[in-house]
């Protein structure tokens, strides 16, 4: 059974092109097809609609008055309709993308940049946070994915992993310079330590990783980045435990040094995070694809 739009589409075709047979042809119908769904629309209405010659057809004063509200929304649904496909074919839209200021910089500028080049008039919007912060916000609808550091735990959001990463200790050149050989987690433990803040998902599993090798610590320093991180150990206030991808452009110049350690520390993960049961928007699934094609 043809549906109440569907019946509008075809009155509005036929006002068009004045001629049953003429709109048949421009809706992929049949003559006797649209003829019937006329006359349903007719007696739906309890209205004549148009006037039948044999020269065609043509409105009468109800069918003119319909027309004009009928032309009018079905040009807005055909805009609607225009719009959805610029949305398919990425040329316009915005991604909402949440990251800490260390993955930012260090992992997610170069396929920002690629991804803008291939589809100029997506645009941006980036919102910064600690790992946790950042699910609260997915979760909230603020934003249509997270790169976040791994592991997390949260039933509600689906995690993949994109990057492999670990975490090291690091020190200056004094500090270097007094260390001769490997050392256990329990002697680094003695030096002065400098860490991420609490709340970040790196300082956690750093220290849960050595609360289960029986080591704890107690920071001399708590800092909010991981830049500072490297610029305190490049200054030999103590030794500072930092992701070594990211550190890698101190290391290459020899502001810090990579301690050695007995054991090293189990890699982690950066990845996405996205809800569960919502499927990502074009733009975000085509962002996705990007980095796992140049991984």
């Amino acid at each position: 059974m043809i549906g109440k739009l569907d019946l509008y589409k075809i009155f509005w075709q036929v006002s068009k092109s004045k001629s049953f047979s003429r709109a048949a042809k421009e809706l992929y119908m049949t003559q006797p097809a649209i003829s019937q769904s006329i006359i349903q629309l007719e007696t739906e209405l309890d209205t004549r609609l148009f006037n039948r010659t044999t020269k065609g057809v043509s409105l009468t004063a109800e069918g003119k008055a319909l027309y004009d509200y009928v032309n009018s929304a079905m040009r807005l649904i055909n805009s609607g309709e225009e719009k959805i496909l610029e949305f398919k074919n990425l040329s316009v839209g915005e991604l909402k993308i949440g990251v800490g200021d260390t993955i930012s910089r260090y992992f997610l500028l170069p396929y920002l940049e690629m991804f803008h080049i291939k589809y100029p008039n997506i645009m941006f919007k980036i919102i910064n946070g600690t790992t946790l912060e950042l699910c609260s916000i997915l979760k909230a609808g603020e934003i249509d994915i997270a790169i976040c550091n791994f592991p997390l735990e949260d039933e509600s959001i689906d995690k993949k992993p994109l990057f492999k990463i670990h975490d090291i200790f690091v020190c200056g050149k004094k500090y270097k310079e007094k260390i001769k050989e490997k050392l256990d987690f329990e002697e680094i433990a003695k030096h002065p330590l400098i860490l991420l803040e609490r709340k970040s998902n790196s300082r956690k599993y750093v220290e849960n990783y050595l609360i289960s090798q029986g080591v704890s610590i107690s920071p001399e320093f708590e800092l909010g980045s991981h830049e500072l991180l490297l610029e305190f150990a490049k200054i030999n206030l103590g030794i500072a435990s930092v992701t070594k991808e990211f550190a890698k452009e101190y290391l290459d110049n020899g502001s810090v040094f990579e301690i050695e350690t007995i054991e090293n520390i189990p890699p982690r993960s950066i990845g996405l995070c996205s809800l569960k049961n919502v499927p990502l928007s074009l733009a975000a699934n085509k962002f996705l694809e990007l980095i796992i094609e140049e991984i």
